[in-house]
């Protein structure tokens, strides 16, 4: 009877943290709404580019390694699909695209995270969805080292990678989706915006950032000192890439491929 008793607790104790989490989840979406807004591309007839944040094994394939998900999520395969749909069409079109790839050397750590898509353990490669890029003729690859791409595309000379993408091929407004929001997405965003006000990312004008396809990942609290609720960092990662001037959306469509 106890152990009964003890599990419908259990039951209770998990509807009540549910039912907390919705509630502070619709009193965040008011107080710091996000404005997302539907668009087409190409808009006002600039030059769009595609930029994917590492939709790699070790974040996005079940049991992959010590960051990826240990069991199915439902917001990291929209992620997915949503970016397969969009990669599919900027390359029909001719449209340019760069991925970052997280990319680590086992003698170099990365606090506070544990080791993590490690070169050579097929943690550091793309999903299977996504594995045709490497050959695209159309798609920039980027291993980065660093949770903010920015830095990691930066060469021992000094140029950067990134700046050089968006030059070569007169990438006006920016189109980001990947992993995680409010991690390596946020960080690359807010930075590109800082490297386009101060004119080091010519002639990058707007980065727009696509909801649906971006995801994070979700740690309760009895798990350890440092809980990670998915909606909540989500959208929080979004709030502050708009804060910085990003433009958010929550649906993308093309113009038909000619």
């Amino acid at each position: 009877m106890k152990a009964l008793q003890s599990k419908l607790q259990g039951k209770e104790d998990m509807g009540s943290a549910a039912e907390n989490g919705s509630t502070l989840m619709v009193q965040v979406e008011e107080e710091l709404p996000l404005g997302l807004k539907a668009v087409e591309f190409p808009l006002e007839n600039k030059r769009i580019g595609l930029v994917i944040v590492d939709e790699v094994n070790g974040f996005c394939t079940v049991g992959a390694g010590n960051l990826a998900p240990q069991e199915p999520s439902r917001a990291i395969d929209q992620m997915v699909q949503k970016t397969l749909e969009l990669a599919e069409q900027f390359s029909i079109r001719g449209w340019p695209i760069i991925a970052f790839l997280d990319t680590h050397e086992a003698d170099k750590p990365e606090p506070p995270y544990p080791p993590h898509c490690i070169v050579g353990t097929g943690e550091e490669n793309f999903v299977p969805e996504l594995l045709w890029l490497e050959k695209d003729p159309n798609t920039t690859l980027l291993r980065k080292d660093c949770i903010n791409a920015f830095v990691g595309a930066i060469r021992e000379d000094g140029s950067n990678i990134i700046c050089e993408w968006v030059r070569d091929n007169n990438v006006q407004q920016m189109l980001v989706v990947g992993i995680c929001t409010d991690i390596c997405v946020m960080d690359f965003v807010v930075t590109a915006l800082s490297a386009r006000n101060h004119g080091i990312m010519k002639p990058l004008e707007d980065v727009f950032v696509y909801s649906e396809g971006c995801s994070t990942f979700h740690m309760p609290k009895s798990v350890g000192d440092n809980p990670h609720p998915e909606d909540l960092t989500h959208h929080m990662g979004l709030y502050f890439a708009k804060s910085r001037g990003a433009k958010l959306v929550n649906k993308v469509t093309l113009t038909k491929a000619t």
